[in-house]
């Protein structure tokens, strides 16, 4: 139990928000040096419907390897069918089964899992609980002060009726959106090149998509279950999910850009009215009742700096920052900031000097902040068109799997010797990032003009997992820097070529076939004009992405 001085309770670490970035950290930290005295606080007795339900492969394999929660989640969730993209008609009218598709026909070889987030918090706490986490529901933050001189903070809590100052060593705010420490030290910062806009909703009587009556469309994905994916319906400039639930229930999703954003799309009608315009989603829906709805006016956002180590302040999860939904990177967020965060505290615990590894995972955390939010930014036009999006597609889930779950499951980002190594590179791989970002602008703007955009989007498949994402097949297995760097060689030129191939009417499936050139990777990451390697003169027509509007990573020198 945590001691008492002076009318004011003592402990180690202070933990802001009982959400599942708060409770991961509180579960790990315990788990790691039980002795640890933390407290958390959490205001809501019920965690209530949050978004969120789909993790990918970083997030799974934290929540299997360091929270040891693999049974459990094998027999309170459920596995995870890959991720999953449908394409539509221009008219919207396409048939489920006519709709072109990006998936898998088997179950993936690295787990992944959709999660009940209210079943899984409620879970959480009892197991917290278990561990010896004081944790304090209902109760409200009233006030906290941090301290700038490596003494204790402060947080003042109203908890039944009566308040409680708590002095800590370390505090974290796992609060999300409300910013604690980030509004407090005016280090929140928006996102103005990447406006986005949701609102979503958990649906009853949703038609199974399992259960749809066209043998064709079951048999081509090999009869796999393709309800337990994350599935994507795309367009232009938005994209509508399908999640399952546990609980028998639906997550259902707009994603979409602020320009095209209807105020009447956040209540139950507009919602349902806006998915209803598009007939696939519509033949799923029509039995459905919400169940309750939310919405978001901006999803995107960044910070100054996410903690110090010298100071003793942490934020974890959306209390930091938030990129993009699309591809679920949220719980990879908080399991890698959850991961860093146990390390840095139970190593300052032991009397180790952390300084300087609390800056290079700062650093690191900043750095993978901004190259995931390249992949979004400006890019929601290339959604509409299966053909392009199918490049793209392989671009990003390939460059996932090689450089950052690759790098996760070796703990990588827990080396000061590999962050180092990492942060080297970050402005090199910022500049391929920015290159191919223009690149995929361009092209979904040169297809428009052209009127190629929708060619593809009915009666195409792609359901080979490592032909759709680019699963290495031995993940997580020993290879050098420069196995990593001829991967992702590979990979930028056969995203670059098959680009290039679809915008002159070619087939760009056989990879090298064709008498472009294989461009260096160095010549990929350049600041050098674009058409020197881009090969289309029509794809200059766009001005090239804004600058970052302030520096989210100090400079570091490029690898020699």
């Amino acid at each position: 139990m945590s001691m008492t001085v002076s009318g004011e309770k003592v402990v180690d670490v202070a933990i802001m928000g009982g959400g599942l970035a708060g409770l991961l950290l509180a579960r790990q930290l315990k788990m790691t040096k039980p002795e640890l005295e933390i407290v958390m606080f959490e205001r809501k007795v019920e965690p209530g419907y949050k978004v969120g339900e789909s993790t990918v492969e970083i997030a799974a394999n934290y929540l299997i390897r360091k929270q040891k929660l693999s049974r459990y989640l094998y027999i309170n969730q459920l596995p995870k069918n890959s991720l999953r993209f449908f394409f539509d008609s221009k008219e919207r009218d396409g048939e489920l089964h006519e709709l072109s598709e990006i998936g898998v026909y088997h179950m993936p070889p690295i787990p992944s899992f959709q999660l009940d987030r209210n079943r899984l918090e409620l879970d959480l706490r009892k197991m917290t609980l278990e561990l010896g986490v004081d944790l304090q529901i209902p109760a409200t933050v009233r006030d906290f002060e941090l301290s700038n001189d490596g003494g204790r903070h402060s947080v003042t809590v109203l908890r039944d009726g009566e308040t409680t100052t708590y002095r800590c060593k370390w505090i974290v705010d796992a609060a999300g959106r409300a910013n604690l420490i980030a509004k407090r030290l005016d280090l929140r910062l928006p996102a103005p090149e990447h406006k986005i806009v949701s609102s979503w909703a958990r649906g009853a009587n949703v038609t199974d998509m399992d259960a749809w009556p066209n043998e064709e469309f079951h048999a081509r994905a090999r009869y796999t279950c393709r309800t337990l994916s994350t599935n994507h319906f795309c367009y232009p400039g938005l994209w509508i999910w399908f999640i399952p639930l546990s609980n028998d229930l639906i997550s259902l999703g707009i994603v979409q850009d602020r320009s095209l954003w209807k105020p009447a799309q956040a209540t139950r009608e507009g919602f349902m009215a806006f998915l209803r315009e598009h007939k696939a989603p519509r033949q799923l829906l029509e039995k459905a009742e919400l169940v309750d709805i939310g919405a978001f006016h901006q999803l995107a956002y960044r910070t100054k700096k996410f903690w110090d180590g010298g100071q003793r302040w942490a934020t974890i999860g959306e209390s930091g920052a938030f990129p993009d939904p699309f591809y679920s990177p949220g719980s990879d967020y908080i399991s890698i900031e959850a991961d860093c965060l146990t390390d840095m505290i139970t190593r300052d615990f032991a009397g180790e000097d952390i300084l300087e590894r609390s800056e290079l995972m700062n650093d690191f955390i900043k750095f993978r902040y901004e190259a995931t939010l390249l992949l979004y930014a400006g890019l929601y036009c290339t959604f509409g068109s299966y053909e392009l999006f199918r490049e793209k597609c392989f671009f990003d889930c390939a460059n996932y799997y090689n450089l950052w779950v690759e790098s996760f499951v070796k703990d990588e980002h827990l080396d000061p010797k590999q962050l180092r190594y990492m942060l080297r590179r970050k402005d090199y791989v910022l500049e391929a990032m920015k290159n191919f970002n223009h690149f995929y602008r361009s092209a979904a703007h040169e297809m428009q003009a052209k009127g190629t955009y929708w060619r593809g989007n009915l009666g195409n498949y792609v359901l080979n997992g490592a032909q759709a994402f680019g699963v290495p097949p031995q993940l997580g297995l020993p290879r050098t820097n420069k196995d990593t760097n001829d991967k992702t060689e590979l990979i930028f030129n056969k995203a670059r070529e098959g680009v290039l191939k679809l915008l002159a009417n070619e087939d760009p499936t056989p990879f090298r076939n064709g008498p472009d050139p294989f461009v260096p990777l160095g010549q990929l990451a350049s600041r050098e004009p674009l058409e020197r390697f881009m090969g289309s003169t029509d794809l200059r027509t766009l001005e090239p992405m804004p600058p970052t509007p302030v520096p989210l990573v100090a400079s570091v020198s490029p690898a020699e």
